[in-house]
C-alpha cells in the first residue's frame, strides 16, 4: 500500500480526482483524521472535511502511473 498527501479544495478538483482514479482497477481510498472513504465515491469525497489535506491510500505497490497523474493535486 502507498499514500500520497492531496489538496481537493475546490468542486471541480474532485470531480477531476475522481475521473482519474475510476480508470485504476485497485481499491484506493481517502483518508481524512479518523474518516476514509472510497476515492472513486464523489459523494463519499464531499463528507470529508476538504478544507484541509486528505490522505490517499493506494492498495496496490504497482502504482506509479496513478501517483504521478495525482501530482497536480499535491
Amino acid at each position: 500500500m502507498k499514500s500520497v498527501k492531496i489538496s481537493l479544495q475546490m468542486a471541480q478538483n474532485v470531480k477531476d480526482f475522481v475521473n482519474i482514479v475510476q480508470e485504476y482497477p485497485y481499491e484506493i481510498d481517502l483518508k481524512s483524521e479518523k474518516y476514509v472513504v472510497d476515492a472513486k465515491s464523489i459523494l463519499g469525497i464531499f463528507s470529508l472535511d476538504l478544507s484541509k489535506p486528505v490522505t490517499v491510500e493506494i492498495h496496490s505497490d504497482n502504482c506509479d502511473d496513478l501517483i504521478a497523474a495525482l501530482k497536480k493535486f499535491a
